[in-house]
């Protein structure tokens, strides 16, 4: 599990860095800056993923109150 965050981590700030300098550049490379956004938005979505709903937690909290 730890390494999947890593993982995950890793690839938001390499996806990050990468599209920040593709626009950098006067002689922008449309695939790197392609590359970069990819991972950027495989990084966020790997750690959204793991984040519980808020929905779910305020059902199980109603259901714990209605008890």
């Amino acid at each position: 599990m730890k390494l999947s965050r890593l993982v995950d981590y890793s690839l938001l700030f390499i996806g990050a860095c990468v599209a920040i300098y593709a626009q950098a550049g006067e002689n922008q490379s449309q695939f790197l800056l392609i590359g970069g956004i990819v991972a950027l938005m495989l990084g966020v979505y790997r750690i959204s993923r793991n984040i519980p709903s808020k929905r779910n937690q305020d059902n199980n909290n109603q259901d714990e109150i209605s008890s």
